[in-house]
This record gives structure tokens, sequence and C-alpha cells, in this order.
């Protein structure tokens, strides 16, 4: 159980595979806020 081994996590990060010993890091998704130059209050 080391390098070589598919089913322990050290194995699977020198082969370079993912699996539930070693799960991919998922992104959170981007936020999407944009200010609108257009919307801005009017001065009287």
């Amino acid at each position: 159980m080391g390098k070589g081994d598919k089913k322990t996590k050290r194995g699977k990060i020198s082969l370079g595979t993912f699996g539930s010993k070693r799960p991919r890091i998922k992104k959170r998704p981007k936020r999407t806020t944009h200010l609108n130059v257009e919307d801005k209050p009017k001065v009287k």
C-alpha cells in the first residue's frame, strides 16, 4: 500500500487519477452581479 496502489490516496496522487479516496475539487459558480451604468438615479 503505497505509491503504486490504485486504491490509496497516495497512489492516486502519484498516478494522477481521481476516485472516492481522492475526489475532484468542484469549482464554485461565479457570482454575476453587474452594475448597469445606465440605471443611475437622475438628478433634477
